[in-house]
């Protein structure tokens, strides 16, 4: 099984986590994108995804002017670059998250989402079909 080193996004879109939950949700609807790392002292702390923020502005009745901070889920764990999809699916579902951060040698290196391991797997079978494919045809 491959690993999901390739896989990782490496452009992480940080913000202070000062910055009010408007700015991340913003940034994400002009990015594309579904998460957002969550930066204390220049340090990469955590992540705020989409649903992080609905839970906390929409469901509770927060205020969007809140610090992401606020919307952070605590205690999400990182995957290792090393890891195969299997293993961040697992973790993912086990946690309830669509994204993790990705660390290499004790540093964030950046982040991957479901959709990447999706794809991952896609990539994966469709290269098995064509080796399954060549083996037929005996070429």
């Amino acid at each position: 099984m491959a690993t999901i080193r390739k896989h990782v996004t490496r452009d992480v879109v940080a913000l202070e986590a000062t910055a009010p939950i408007r700015e991340a949700a913003r940034l994400m609807a002009e990015q594309r994108i579904g998460s957002i790392a969550v930066k204390e002292g220049g340090r990469i702390v955590g992540l705020v995804t989409e649903r992080d923020l609905v839970l906390t502005v929409l469901a509770r009745g927060g205020d969007a002017a809140q610090p992401i901070r606020e919307a952070m889920r605590a205690g999400l764990p990182r995957v290792q670059a090393t890891a195969t999809e299997v293993e961040t699916a697992a973790l993912m579902r086990d946690h309830t998250t669509r994204h993790l951060l990705v660390e290499e040698e004790g540093q964030v290196a950046g982040v991957v989402s479901m959709r990447d391991i999706i794809q991952l797997m896609l990539d994966e079978k469709q290269f098995l079909i064509d080796q399954l494919q060549t083996y037929i045809d005996g070429r």
